[in-house]
């Protein structure tokens, strides 16, 4: 039963913490979300902080907001990564969708997609070794992981469930209840075998939670509240935060249910006792 853990974003200092506590349990990935106008720390660096105090556990951006970022030098750092990592990096990777971190980023909000598959094609050549462009040759380190880091890609729409066919290794579905994830990952399933893929796509379930006593559970909140106050829903967003045990354990059986090989509980608590609470209760 593979379960990772979603980093918290409002007190990095305690992200060293959390990483070597995980490290030493049950736990196989953690997971760092991005935001560009925001009060959080850069996945790409922190996550290459806890890889290096890490031995086992896997990182992984979920998801990384690919359109902002240099593609050649994105390139260099992910391989750089997954390089440094042992092969223990993941990529998760997205379009967004805030107009001020598109804006920040210096891009165009409405071709982000486009710019995003115009990356993907440059990301796989340059992991392969092969030159990054006409005029410009190969761009090192080369990755851990032949080919480079496994991509998952994250999103709602029809373009990136696409995407798991044309360039990914699989899809990571986020805050979405059981009986509508299970329609994105037969749809991810489906793009993925009209590319002729081998196999099947690696599945990935997020679910939002935090435990604890009251106190903690009204700072998870805010946190929650925050981060999706740009998004119109954020009683929704609330609404679906787990809270007690037996809506954590029923919502992660039932995302096994229906196929998932992973579950992250992406933890909106900043305290590291969430990593024993969750070990407690699914372990």
């Amino acid at each position: 039963m593979n379960i990772g853990l979603g980093l918290p974003i409002d007190d990095p200092a305690q992200l060293l913490t959390w990483a070597r506590r995980a490290d030493t349990g049950p736990f196989r990935t953690l997971g760092l979300l991005d935001r560009l106008v925001y009060d959080n720390p850069e996945p790409l660096v922190t996550l290459a902080t806890l890889a290096g105090a890490t031995s086992r556990v896997r990182v992984q951006t979920e998801v990384l907001l690919a359109p902002h970022h240099n593609t050649a030098l994105l390139a260099k750092q992910t391989a750089t990564l997954d390089r440094l990592s042992g092969g223990r990096f993941t990529l998760g990777i997205g379009v967004g969708g805030r107009e001020d971190d598109c804006l920040a980023a210096g891009i165009d909000l409405r071709r982000r997609g486009r710019r995003l598959d115009e990356q993907m094609t440059l990301l796989r050549r340059t992991w392969s070794g092969e030159p990054y462009g006409e005029g410009v040759g190969p761009i090192g380190p080369a990755p851990e992981t032949p080919g480079g880091p496994e991509v998952l890609f994250g999103g709602f729409a029809p373009a990136a469930l696409e995407r798991v066919g044309r360039f990914g290794d699989g899809f990571l579905g986020a805050a979405l209840p059981p009986s509508f994830m299970a329609n994105l990952f037969r749809d991810a399933t489906t793009a993925w075998q009209k590319h002729g893929r081998p196999g099947r796509p690696r599945l990935v379930a997020q679910a939002n939670v935090a435990l604890g006593p009251d106190p903690t559970l009204d700072r998870a909140r805010r946190s929650l509240r925050d981060y999706y106050a740009f998004s119109g829903h954020v009683e929704y967003m609330e609404a679906g935060l787990l809270t007690t045990p037996q809506q954590i354990r029923e919502a992660t059986d039932a995302y096994f249910g229906i196929g998932a090989d992973e579950v992250m509980l992406y933890c909106w608590a900043p305290d590291p006792d969430q990593i024993d609470r969750l070990a407690d209760l699914l372990f």
